[in-house]
């Protein structure tokens, strides 16, 4: 079973006929973006960033993701099966997959989008993913920032109604017509160089930050526990 549906994931038709289908789903949300000019002022600046988010949340922002598509944004996708069709709608919104993930191929994908940042100015980072856990900002998020010099910018992403799946991360889906709000977060620059101490310290405020962040704008669609 698992054969079958490792190639059904993998499959260009499954993976066309599901990115239109959800397009045609998330197009009867209202989405409201709040700080856009954050993000577009430093790009048109010519600068860097890595865009930071919950893994929990992105799919309600499918359809945003793909305005960003001319920058080619790079992003670490698990090598799973999973991971292979995530890939998959990926590429369909003009970002540019590199496999890896904190149990397979960590390494080597932090390090590939280290040297991408290098020669291109988007990477976006599921902070806690692909296993969590959930609302943790784990060790790779600065190191990415900090090897390659691009501050993180936070993306806060809420719902006013979804439905919550029983996974790692309580994955959100959000509900027919429900209203979904994007705010982007201050650039958070991390310095060149700290010893173990003081990088942990700074990875503990980016999880406090990217918290309160969440918190915000989950009490302003009206959710009291967003995790």
């Amino acid at each position: 079973m698992k054969k079958y549906r490792d190639v059904l994931f993998g499959s260009p038709l499954f993976v066309s006929l599901l990115y239109h289908i959800i397009r045609l789903y998330l197009s009867m949300s209202r989405l409201s973006v709040i700080n856009e000019h954050v993000l577009l002022d430093h790009l048109n600046s010519g600068g860097k960033v890595v865009a930071a988010f919950w893994h929990q949340r992105f799919f309600g922002v499918i359809g945003y993701a793909k305005k960003f598509g001319v920058y080619a944004p790079s992003a670490i996708i698990s090598r799973s099966a999973d991971g292979e069709m995530i890939a998959q709608l990926a590429l369909r919104l003009g970002f540019r997959p590199i496999r890896g993930s904190s149990s397979r191929g960590g390494r080597q994908a932090l390090n590939a989008i280290v040297d991408d940042l290098a020669h291109n100015q988007v990477a976006a980072h599921a902070v806690d993913g692909p296993q969590g856990p959930r609302g943790v900002v784990k060790a790779g998020l600065i190191k990415i920032a900090q090897l390659s010099g691009a501050p993180i910018i936070p993306v806060y992403i809420s719902m006013d109604r979804a439905w919550r799946f029983n996974s790692w991360d309580r994955f959100l889906i959000p509900k027919p017509f429900s209203r979904i709000v994007l705010e982007w977060g201050d650039p958070i620059f991390v310095p060149r160089e700290m010893d173990p101490e003081a990088f942990e310290n700074f990875r503990l405020d980016v999880e406090r930050k990217m918290e309160q962040g969440y918190t915000k704008v989950d009490q302003g669609m009206g959710w009291k526990n967003h995790l």
